[in-house]
């Protein structure tokens, strides 16, 4: 969009000549022209203008995007009771393998993913996999058995893989590192919502009369798969690639926004592949305590979701009375993602807030693997423990926070978003094969690994945390002792250096 007269007299009013820089091989070209020389004052009044000019074309589509995902990957489990195990034919881990066979798809095709966001035009690739994976939703209900469905299974996933590392890369891209946890809880906690939304609409589809020509799941798969398709190609339409490309925003707009985001210290988008910024991605220990975290969150999450309607169902709930709860559950998830960002922002906190939600999970699932299910009252007691085992989610975002917040260097981004997310798949894979068929209802083991799971995170978390201490200690000391110096400026903020070359960058823990 070509500057008029007015807009670069506003511009003028933020920027003098010194906004011209000299050629730099470390600074993105769409990048460079856009970013000043030195920092840029921006008023909060006109801060809070922009992110709502971000909020409405980024942020609703992140939000909106994950919900469907979420709601397309909670299908399963409502079709669970609907009918879907009996009409296909599934027996014994059959239906885990559903579940986990996704994720084993995202487990092959996470770096290859991973290294085309770095290249190409973001919002269009994110566009065209929405459309691809609907399409493949849809298909679901052609599936007669269990060979037919786990190939579309395995396809769904490998279209779907992309979603939460490029909202990573658009949290960073985009929004202020102080913003960055609770855009990524707004995000995340639609799998709460999906459960809320997706509990009334798998009780409305299960009404479909047994008589009719499709079944109430087949019915569902459809109906959610073309609402995908449709917001595919909504994003490709609606949603720019990145703040230099938003034809949707004026050209100081558009100079403000990457402005906004110069104290990030991250970066933007750089093409240039760096093998040193590859080799520090694998030695930084803080890239295997975030996937650890990732890998510690997700097993458990994956079966707890997988199985959520049947877990319920098991505590002597009706089929109706499940899919209501199911919607308690969501909103218990959301309460608590809400919650946690809520902290993080008013407290500075991370690994703090993060090690506090393990906590309850494990007095969950002590009461779940301990009380057996004699009595009403009972039934209702275990129903609240179940819910109480969600808490360590804040965990999940928060820490998906940090991997934006905390690593810079674009090509050390892609590698731990891949490292994370492979991690993350990982999980997802083994959680649903530790809820054995003949361990039924109680599922002794399922949560026998939780617990394990819960009490490694927690020594995670405190490493983490000593981890970022020592290191802003270092970088403290190599300014005080003048082999550094402090970059007031912040001139090199849109330069792609990692967390660890850029000495003026700060951990947040």
């Amino acid at each position: 969009m070509a500057d008029t007269k007015e807009h670069q007299q506003q511009r003028d009013e933020y920027f003098n000549d010194d906004t011209i820089k000299p050629p730099n091989d470390r600074v993105d070209p769409e990048v460079a022209k856009y970013a000043s020389a030195s920092r840029v004052v921006i008023s909060p009044e006109e801060n809070k203008r922009l992110k709502r000019l971000i909020d409405k074309r980024v942020l609703s589509i992140m939000i909106f995007t994950y919900f469907l995902q979420a709601l397309d990957k909670g299908t399963l489990s409502f079709a669970s009771i609907m009918g879907i195990r009996e009409d296909t034919g599934l027996v014994n881990q059959q239906y885990s393998w559903l579940t986990t066979c996704i994720y084993l798809a995202v487990l092959t095709v996470e770096y290859p993913t991973n290294w085309i966001i770095q290249r190409v035009p973001i919002a269009k690739y994110l566009s065209i996999n929405i459309i691809l994976w609907g399409s493949i939703l849809a298909l679901h209900a052609c599936a007669k058995n269990f060979t037919g469905l786990i190939v579309l299974r395995t396809l769904l996933g490998a279209f779907e893989a992309c979603c939460q590392p490029i909202f990573i890369v658009l949290s960073s891209m985009w929004y202020r590192r102080e913003e960055q946890a609770q855009t990524v809880a707004y995000w995340y906690m639609m799998n709460g919502g999906q459960q809320i939304v997706g509990g009334l609409l798998a009780y409305a589809f299960s009404n479909i009369s047994k008589s009719a020509a499709i079944h109430s799941w087949q019915a569902l798969f459809i109906a959610y798969g073309s609402a995908s398709v449709l917001w595919g190609i909504f994003v490709l339409v609606y949603m720019p690639d990145s703040p230099m490309r938003a034809k949707c925003f004026s050209e100081l707009d558009k100079t403000l926004m990457v402005e906004r985001v110069r104290d990030n210290q991250t970066g933007i988008q750089n093409k240039t592949f760096r093998k040193e910024q590859v080799v520090e991605a694998f030695c930084d220990p803080q890239t295997w305590c975030l996937a650890l975290i990732q890998l510690l969150t997700t097993l458990p999450t994956s079966g707890l979701g997988a199985f959520a309607n049947i877990i319920i169902k098991g505590f002597n709930f009706s089929l109706l009375q499940t899919q209501l709860l199911a919607m308690v559950l969501g909103a218990y998830i959301i309460i608590v993602l809400l919650g946690s960002a809520w902290l993080v922002k008013k407290t500075g906190q991370n690994t703090i807030i993060m090690f506090l939600s393990v906590l309850p999970s494990i007095i969950g699932s002590i009461i779940l693997m301990t009380v057996r299910n004699t009595s009403r009252s009972r039934s209702i007691g275990l129903l609240i423990a179940y819910y109480v085992c969600l808490s360590f989610w804040a965990c999940a975002t928060i820490g998906l926070a940090l991997v934006s917040r905390n690593i810079a260097g674009q090509t050390k981004k892609t590698c731990v978003v891949a490292i994370n997310f492979v991690s993350w798949a990982v999980g997802n894979s083994i959680g649903p094969q530790v809820f054995l068929a003949w361990d039924a209802p109680r599922y002794f083991i399922a949560f026998a690994v939780h617990m394990g799971c819960y009490v490694l995170l927690l020594m995670t978390l405190v490493f983490l945390r000593w981890w970022y201490k020592r290191e802003n200690s270092r970088k403290e000391k190599k300014i005080q002792e003048g082999m550094a110096t402090v970059d007031t400026e912040l001139k090199h903020s849109f330069e792609d250096l990692t967390d660890r070359e850029n000495v003026n960058f700060r951990y947040v823990y």
